[in-house]
């Protein structure tokens, strides 16, 4: 017996041993792999061609992991490339003369509709150099032909698809569901268009919330085909026609309609391209991907000022209280960012890129008191991505200019509390039943297992009026505008950007790159460097907790689901939210 346990725990420590051994070697490698990455610099060769494929979700700022999408399964690389660094590449492109022009390789864009536009804005300064612009697809989404339609000449397989009919929004309500598990689900808001819970009493939209979601809708079209009709020379009333009646049902339509020019198979667009880049047909084609152009130096040796810096902060998610993260906005971690920008001499100015449905009230006011007093000593500027609102237009009201694009959706100034009641559903479903031991009358106040009483009920209306109160103070100050006006466009009413500036919500049309130039401009300086906060999560941190699992149930579940990913987020918000809510009720995706 003596024996058995000798070699029983023999075997154990030395399993012990080789898997500590593995694990260590396993991150030898990926740590030097690593390490590669962020070293590989590249050089252009002469006669380069930028090969632009936008295959992975873009979202506002490159992850600093060089692991982030990639699928330890299969072993292949899924990296999100962020806009601002694509916006540097277009940029550095068109000044690169090594870069002879640009292939627009395009199926599906997976960004929304104010980050489309920020890169087809890039793309037309970049022909502004008279370099050359193809694009080519074997499918066509309403949002790689919006990108698509910058080009010179827009090519598509003889055999393949078009989709062009127009935008729609798709609300999904659970009301249905609630009933069903006997769920009640108790609704306090402040605003007539506060539509966040309307999936949760509803089974459809209330009048108020059709308005505001056609007007959204309508002004983004409006937006996307009026860029179309000046790159392709279609009238707005023809893309209408077209959209309408779903007239492109083949690629012969497409080039009979004008929004194609030829039909070509791959091998005669790599035919066309050598012709461009000016070599023989048996040449091979020098190119280099948007990622790994990313790599490569700048043509133009600046040697800016560095004691001039413009801090741009990242402001991205919905908004929490705590720390957060690079996809969620925590009040603690935003806050730090901007006080570091703050007591920092060299930066002149700060820009923050908000792209946010809102989250947190409270938290929202934390992150607004400290951009009050950054406003208070140096310029601040905001930058407002695809959505900035409710909770995201709160901690951008008090900056000095906001740039937004006509697309980006804002406003929804409101706020809402929801408590569901789950007496019911525990009592007929499960047979599970509650009392209650209180010390004082209402001990037992927002439990989940028991209705509000009308006190209750009348508490936490007074805490949403304060709130609501609060946010239009914020506003009225911020946009110098009375209360009465801000009260008039609040009601959580949301409202499209070109909307948004009708009625004074933000100061002009521009993205990341017009709010960093101006933030310069009122500066008062010529040369200077980005600081980019805040600082991101360390890669290794996020490895070990991707290897450990602590990452893996939310991967698998964002492989498994696809695009209903964010229903599943959508519900985990709710479920997790925590005090009075300012937030979007819904996002906005185009495709």
């Amino acid at each position: 017996m003596k024996d058995f346990f000798k070699f029983m725990f023999a075997s154990m420590l030395g399993l012990f041993i080789m898997s500590v051994i593995v694990i260590f070697v396993f991150m030898g490698i990926v740590i030097s792999f690593a390490s590669s990455m962020e070293k590989d610099k590249i050089e252009v060769a002469e006669n380069t061609l930028l090969h632009i494929k936008l295959n992975t979700e873009i979202v506002d700022r490159t992850p600093a992991d060089p692991f982030s999408g990639f699928d330890f399964a299969t072993m292949e690389p899924n990296k999100s490339m962020g806009l601002n660094d694509i916006l540097k590449n277009l940029d550095k492109a068109a000044r690169d003369e090594n870069i002879m022009g640009i292939y627009l390789d395009l199926s599906g864009v997976y960004a929304g509709p104010a980050t489309i536009l920020e890169i087809r804005d890039a793309l037309v300064k970049f022909k502004e150099s008279g370099k050359f612009m193809i694009a080519y697809s074997e499918v066509y989404t309403q949002g790689s032909y919006y990108l698509a339609s910058t080009a010179d000449k827009i090519y598509m397989n003889p055999e393949g698809m078009m989709d062009f009919h127009g935008l729609s929004a798709e609300l999904m309500f659970f009301k249905g569901t609630l009933e069903k598990l006997d769920m009640d689900m108790q609704i306090i808001r402040h605003g007539k268009y506060k539509s966040a819970v309307e999936p949760f009493m509803l089974d459809k939209m209330s009048p108020e919330n059709r308005e505001q979601i056609m007007a959204l809708v309508d002004g983004i079209w409006g937006s996307i085909i009026q860029s179309i009709s000046g790159s392709r020379n279609v009238s707005i009333e023809e893309l209408n026609r077209v959209a309408d009646g779903l007239l492109i049902q083949n690629p012969e339509d497409a080039v009979e309609l004008g929004f194609v020019d030829e039909l070509k198979y791959k091998d005669q667009i790599l035919a066309e391209l050598k012709t461009l880049l000016n070599i023989e047909e048996d040449d091979k084609i020098k190119s280099v991907t948007l990622a790994k152009y990313s790599q490569a130096p700048d043509p133009i040796k600046k040697r800016p000022n560095r004691k001039n810096k413009i801090a741009v902060v990242y402001a991205l998610g919905e908004i929490v209280s705590g720390k957060g993260s690079d996809e969620i906005i925590g009040s603690e971690r935003i806050s730090k960012a901007i006080r570091k920008a703050r007591n920092d001499d060299k930066v002149k100015a700060i820009v923050m890129r908000v792209n946010s449905p809102g989250g947190s009230a409270l938290a929202s006011d934390v992150i607004l008191r400290e951009v009050k007093l950054a406003s208070q000593e140096k310029p601040f500027i905001i930058s407002m991505g695809d959505v900035a609102a409710s909770g995201g237009y709160y901690i951008a009201c008090a900056a000095d200019r906001i740039f937004a694009s006509p697309t980006t959706i804002t406003g929804s100034i409101g706020v809402l509390g929801m408590i569901p009641n789950l007496e019911e559903t525990m009592k007929d479903k499960l047979g599970i039943t509650f009392d209650y031991a209180m010390t004082n009358k209402n001990s037992n106040f927002m439990s989940t297992f028991r209705p509000l009483t009308g006190y209750q009920k009348k508490v936490i209306t007074g805490y949403i009026e304060d709130v609501y109160d609060t946010f239009v103070d914020h506003v009225s100050d911020g946009r110098d505008m009375t209360w009465a006006q801000v009260d008039e466009i609040g009601q959580g009413r949301v409202w499209v950007g070109s909307d948004a500036y009708d009625v004074g919500l933000i100061d002009e049309f521009g993205g990341l790159t017009a709010s960093i130039d101006y933030a310069a401009e009122v500066a008062g300086i010529d040369s200077y460097v980005l600081k980019e906060l805040p600082e991101q999560e360390d890669p290794f941190e996020e490895l070990f907790k991707e290897i450990m699992g602590q990452a893996s149930v939310e991967s698998y579940l964002k492989g498994e689901l696809g695009e209903n990913y964010r229903m599943y987020q959508y519900l985990k918000y709710w479920q997790n939210a925590k005090g009075v809510q300012a937030r979007l009720p819904y996002d906005i995706y185009i495709n």
